[in-house]
C-alpha cells in the first residue's frame, strides 16, 4: 500500500515542501531514497524501537520510503515522525485519508518519545503557504509554530499521541499563540541600562550617534574603561523591532536551534559577542550542512567583537563583504544558501599589547613600534567600514562614587527614533535604504551638501590631523545624523567639527 505524508527540509531560511512517500509490498528489505544524508538513513533503528515500544507493529515486508523531490539532500533526525506515521499508515494501523491534511515533523527516541527539531517557524510559515490544515510538530517547538495565522499548530511528546489522533481516539492541545500580544508584551525588556554606567557620557554620546545612524563603531580604551559594558548597553537605545524584523529575526534563530521551548517571537533586538577564537566559518556561517553564523543571528541586531585584533585576521576578513551587502551567500556544489546580516558591529580594543598607551595615568610598557604592529592587526578595508572610532578613558573615583542617577536608555532611545524617522522621511524612495550608514558615495554627496565655510573646516582637519580619504564619506555620514539627532535640516559647523573627532584611527601618528 502506498501512502504520503507531509514534511519539509529548511534551505537558508526558508523551507521547502517535501512529500514523504511510503509504500509496503511483498519483500523483506527496507529501502530509503530521494538523496537522505546519514542522519535520515539511520531513521529505520529509531523508527523500528518506537513503533515496537509504543504497542504498535513493525511490518516485516519491504518497505520503501521515498523522500521527493529526489534531487534535493534531506538532511537530519526530524524525518522520523513522518516516516513512521507513514510506515503505521500504509500497513493499515491507522487510517490515511488525512494525512494530506497535515506537516507532520519530529526526531524519535526508541521509546517513542519525540525530540525538538529546527527550523520549525520557516516550516510552519511555508505549510501555510501550501494550505495545509495543520502542522504537527514537538511540544517544545510549537510555540514557534503558533505565531503562524490560518494553520493549526499540535504539539506531541510522543508517537502514541499522533496515532491516537488519527485514530480520532485521542485530542491534541491546538496552540495559537496572539502574535500581536506576544510581540508587544517583552518589546524592549532589557536586563541593562544606560543607567547603570557612571561617567562616560562623551561614549554615550558617541553610542547614541552610532544607534541613530546605524554606524558600525570601534571603541579604543584601557582594561576596565568600561568598553564591554557600554557595548552591552546599545542594544536598549536602538529603535523596537518591528513585527516584521521580529519574525526575520526569529526565523533565523529558529533554524539555528536557538530558540527555547517558551519562545514564541524574538521581541529584542539580539546581542552576539562572539570569543575571539571562533572560526571563519562559525562566523560567517556555513558547513557541512550549511548553518547562520554569529553575524546572521546578529541580524537586526548588533555584533560585538571585544579585543578586536586577537581574532584571527581571516576571520575578520570575511566580515567584509557582508558589512557591504547586509548579506552572506554560503555556496555549495549542489546548491547555495542566502542568510540575511544586517547587524551594527561593535568592536573593542586595547590601544596596545599591554594596555596603557595613552593612558592618563599609566606608562605604556611596550617597545616601539609594538602599537602600530598591534593596530596592523586590523586592516584598513575593514576599519574603513566602521565610521566612528571612539577613545575610551577610565572613570575617576568622584564619578564611580557618585549619587546621581545617569540618563536611562528609554530617555535616548526616544531621541534615536526621532532621528531614524527624519531618516526614514529621507530613504522613503530608496527600497534598501533605510539609514545613513548604508549611503553610497553618491547618496553622500547628494544629502550631506556642506557649506564653503565647512569644506574649508574639513579640509584644514584633514590636512592637520593626517585623516585618510577614506575618512571623507564617512565623517559626512556621521555629521549628517548629529545634525538629525539636533532635527537639523542641514550640516551645520558644529556636527562637521564633532564628526571629525571619531576619526582617531586615520589620524597620522596616533599610534606613535
Amino acid at each position: 500500500m502506498l501512502v504520503k505524508t507531509y514534511g519539509s527540509a529548511v534551505y537558508g531560511v526558508n523551507a521547502l515542501t517535501i512529500t514523504i512517500e511510503v509504500n509496503i509490498s511483498a519483500g523483506t528489505k527496507y529501502y530509503m531514497v530521494g538523496l537522505p544524508d546519514n542522519a535520515v538513513k539511520e531513521s529505520l533503528q529509531r523508527v523500528a524501537s518506537a513503533i515496537n515500544v509504543s504497542g504498535f507493529r513493525m511490518p516485516k515486508q519491504k518497505i520503501v520510503v521515498n523522500l521527493a523531490p529526489a534531487d534535493i539532500k534531506k538532511e537530519g533526525s526530524s524525518y522520523d515522525l513522518p516516516i513512521a506515521i507513514g510506515i503505521l499508515a500504509a500497513s493499515g494501523q491507522i487510517p490515511a485519508d488525512e494525512l494530506e491534511n497535515y506537516f507532520i515533523m519530529g526526531e524519535l527516541s526508541l521509546d517513542g518519545s519525540i525530540q525538538p527539531i529546527k527550523g520549525a517557524l520557516p516550516i510552519a510559515i511555508q505549510a501555510q503557504q501550501d494550505g495545509f490544515d495543520g502542522f504537527i510538530l514537538p511540544k517544545q517547538n510549537v510555540r514557534e509554530a503558533g505565531i503562524v495565522n490560518d494553520l493549526i499548530a499540535y504539539g506531541v511528546e510522543n508517537l502514541a499521541q499522533v496515532v491516537g489522533f488519527f485514530n480520532k481516539t485521542e485530542q491534541l492541545e491546538q496552540v495559537k499563540v496572539n502574535t500581536k500580544e506576544e510581540f508587544l508584551k517583552n518589546i524592549n525588556n532589557y536586563e541593562h541600562d544606560f543607567a547603570d554606567v557612571k561617567g562616560q557620557e562623551n561614549i554615550k554620546r558617541a553610542l547614541e550617534i552610532a544607534a541613530a545612524g546605524g554606524h558600525n563603531v570601534i571603541l579604543i580604551g584601557p582594561p576596565g574603561a568600561g568598553k564591554t559594558m557600554l557595548a552591552k548597553r546599545l542594544p536598549t537605545i536602538l529603535p523596537p523591532l518591528n513585527l516584521t524584523e521580529a519574525l526575520e529575526t526569529t526565523k533565523i534563530h529558529s533554524v539555528a536551534g536557538k530558540l527555547s521551548a517558551a519562545d514564541a517571537l524574538m521581541t529584542i533586538r539580539p546581542y552576539r559577542s562572539p570569543h575571539h577564537t571562533i572560526s571563519d566559518v562559525a562566523l560567517v556561517g556555513g558547513g557541512i550542512n550549511p548553518q547562520p553564523g554569529e553575524i546572521s543571528l546578529a541580524h537586526n541586531g548588533v555584533l560585538f567583537l571585544d579585543e578586536l585584533p586577537e581574532f584571527k585576521r581571516s576571520v575578520l576578513e570575511v566580515m567584509r563583504q557582508p558589512l557591504e551587502d547586509r548579506k552572506v551567500a554560503i555556496a555549495r556544489a549542489r546548491f547555495s544558501v542566502e542568510y540575511p546580516a544586517s547587524f551594527m558591529l561593535v568592536a573593542s580594543m586595547n590601544p596596545c599589547p599591554c594596555g596603557f598607551y595613552n593612558h592618563p595615568e599609566k606608562d605604556c610598557v611596550c617597545a616601539p613600534g609594538v602599537v602600530q604592529k598591534y593596530l596592523s592587526k586590523i586592516s584598513g578595508p575593514l576599519l574603513d567600514r566602521i565610521d566612528l572610532h571612539v577613545e575610551v578613558t577610565p572613570v575617576n573615583f568622584n564619578e564611580l562614587a557618585s549619587a546621581q542617577s545617569a540618563e536611562k536608555s528609554d530617555c535616548i532611545r526616544d531621541r534615536v527614533i526621532k532621528a531614524r524617522e527624519i531618516q526614514d522621511l529621507r530613504f522613503a524612495n530608496q527600497e534598501d535604504l533605510h539609514y545613513n550608514a548604508q549611503m553610497s558615495p553618491k547618496m553622500v554627496r547628494k544629502v550631506c551638501q556642506i557649506s564653503n565655510e565647512d569644506t574649508t573646516l574639513l579640509k584644514t582637519a584633514m590636512e592637520r590631523l593626517g585623516l585618510s580619504a577614506r575618512a571623507y564619506d564617512r565623517i559626512l555620514k556621521v555629521a549628517r545624523t548629529i545634525a538629525d539627532l539636533a532635527g537639523s535640516e542641514h550640516v551645520e559647523l558644529e556636527h562637521l567639527a564633532e564628526s571629525i573627532n571619531y576619526r582617531s584611527l586615520d589620524r597620522d601618528g596616533w599610534a606613535g
